[in-house]
């Protein structure tokens, strides 16, 4: 990877494509003619009508990785142009174009931003996509322990690739498969992996990140702050990570995963909720327990309220039948309810494919299942009182489309420091809430009942999460916590300080006191605010701004 720090300086690059590339024709004239002149043809622009050949590629190739359907309605704003390229050549030259050309870039990988950042650009300026799927090489080094990963590739590609190199190493990191490494890390990376070894962005050891300016950085050249803020601090922001270096980890040759479904009354599955938080959250690093509460919960035959329970321990089956036996005998786990099986198979296991997958089926990049879906985040630093529970379950019993999923923190996560790295949520956080409500139909009246039922859902939960700021997760991202809208209208122009004001709002919520910092390292690496959206960090310096107050 060393060869790849020779390139132009941005100055030359600037001055050669601004000759070739005069600003007098139309936008989407001006980016074809600039990625064909330089030999970038894998790319395709929006068409004038839906009934031609090209409009069907177009629309096959943005919504192939647009995860969440609430993002491929006709009303939402489509891309100038889709470019997927080949080469770090291509990306760099793709980037310049987009920046002659005057237009906003969204980076995607795996398509899986909550609110549609990697998609959709809802300001109203013409916009780009740089898709990365076909920069997805994953190369291992076993001698180092380390391997550097496209941006483009998948959670799944990575997995494999480890797993085909070693079948003792492992990486920290989501379970979906279809996530794309490059927005997981971004924003942190929670995952089985993640009470033993913390979260992905924390075994990242180095990056090569492409700038504002078509500058190709490592480590050492971004400088460590830019290093430190690209861990964390969200997908899309900085620039475009062609690569990570990570850190491969130890695992055993045998692990043991189980998912158990527990219905119930209501008293019966809090009396469970109210065991697990009480138990998961300070069990060795080498346990995970997960628990989802819902009325109708995806993946299970059970209907009215239930839990189920996903664990995961890294070692035999009888080691982690007997600790949860002993430390909550409640959920009365059995040595039939548990598998014993290698890494990758856990990563299969808990995948959410299909009954019948196989290993390699973890590289396919399509999702067949997708949804409507709105999700929000919470933090919990304290056990949620019986009543807080009730108070749960009482609304989660009225939509059967909704649950909650609970992921434990503590072990190692207590242990790092919340300014290691851009992402600050550690020390004294028993576990987060993940809310979501998913639906099929396509019907704008329901959809809005499904995002205003879980709206009230969050509000009804303010008494029993964090406060002092209300925490949540960028990688669930939430537009609900506020926005910052480009404005292109010259006159209504608000000044750059106002601007990071603005972004306080929900920013504090996602990074706490990390947040000033974040905003010092956006002004030195991108000052002019090319890669953004409408949650990202803005930077102390001229920005044209609106914002759309908490709803």
């Amino acid at each position: 990877m060393a060869n790849l720090m020779k390139y132009p300086s941005p100055l030359f690059l600037f001055m050669s494509f601004a000759l070739v590339f005069p600003s007098l024709c139309a936008p989407e004239d001006q980016i074809t003619s600039c990625l064909t002149t330089h030999d970038i043809n894998n790319f395709t622009t929006l068409p004038s009508t839906k009934k031609d050949d090209d409009s069907k590629t177009y629309y096959k190739i943005l919504d192939f990785s647009i995860q969440n359907l609430r993002f491929t309605e006709p009303t939402i704003a489509k891309p100038l142009a889709i470019i997927l390229p080949e080469s770090l050549d291509e990306l760099v030259k793709s980037v310049m174009c987009c920046r002659e050309g005057l237009l906003e870039i969204r980076v995607r990988c795996g398509g899986h931003s909550y609110e549609g950042t990697s998609s959709v650009a809802n300001d109203g300026a013409p916009f780009v996509i740089i898709d990365m799927m076909n920069l997805n090489k994953v190369s291992v080094h076993l001698e180092t322990e380390t391997a550097w990963v496209e941006g483009g590739a998948t959670l799944g590609e990575t997995y494999s690739a480890i797993s085909e190199a070693s079948s003792i190493h492992g990486f920290s990191a989501g379970s979906c498969p279809t996530v794309g490494v490059g927005g997981h890390i971004g924003g942190g990376g929670f995952g089985l992996l993640s009470r033993k070894y913390g979260l992905a962005a924390d075994n990242v050891v180095d990056a090569l990140l492409i700038d504002a300016n078509g500058r190709l950085l490592d480590r050492k050249a971004m400088e460590e702050d830019v290093f430190w803020a690209i861990r964390g601090g969200g997908g899309g922001a900085w620039g475009i990570i062609y690569a990570w270096k990570i850190r491969l980890l130890k695992v055993p040759e045998v692990v043991t995963g189980f998912i158990v479904s527990r219905p119930g009354t209501k008293y019966q599955v809090a009396e469970l909720v109210n065991g697990w938080q009480g138990v998961a959250p300070s069990m060795d690093g080498d346990f995970y327990l997960s628990c989802f509460v819902g009325a109708g919960l995806p993946g299970t035959k059970t209907r009215g309220i239930s839990a189920t329970f996903k664990g995961f321990y890294l070692g035999p089956r009888n080691e982690a039948v007997s600790i949860l036996n002993q430390v909550f005998p409640e959920l009365g786990i059995e040595t039939e309810d548990c598998k014993e099986m290698t890494w990758i198979e856990s990563i299969l296991f808990f995948s959410g494919l299909s009954d019948g997958s196989l290993v390699s089926d973890l590289k396919n990049r399509y999702t067949e299942e997708k949804n409507y879906f709105k999700a929000k985040s919470d933090y919990v630093r304290r056990n949620i009182s019986f009543e807080g529970i009730r108070t749960a379950l009482d609304i989660l019993e009225k939509e059967p489309k909704g649950y909650v999923i609970l992921d434990p923190y503590g072990g190692i996560m207590q242990n790092i420091s919340s300014d290691a790295i851009a992402f600050p949520h550690r020390e004294g956080n028993l576990f987060t809430i993940q809310y979501l409500v998913e639906w099929k139909e396509r019907d704008d009246n329901k959809s809005n009942d499904y995002i205003n039922w879980i709206r009230k859902f969050y509000n009804a939960m303010t008494p029993f999460v964090s406060f002092g700021p209300r925490a949540a997760y960028i990688n669930y991202m939430d537009f609900d916590l506020g926005v910052m809208e480009l404005l292109h209208d010259k006159t209504s122009m608000v000044p750059a300080r106002d601007a990071v004001e603005v972004a306080r709002v929900w920013g504090e919520k996602y990074f706490l006191r990390n947040y000033d910092r974040l905003v010092e390292v956006k002004t030195y690496i991108d000052p002019d605010n090319v890669f953004s959206n409408q949650q990202s960090i803005p930077p102390a310096v001229s920005s044209a701004v609106s914002f759309r107050a908490e709803i």
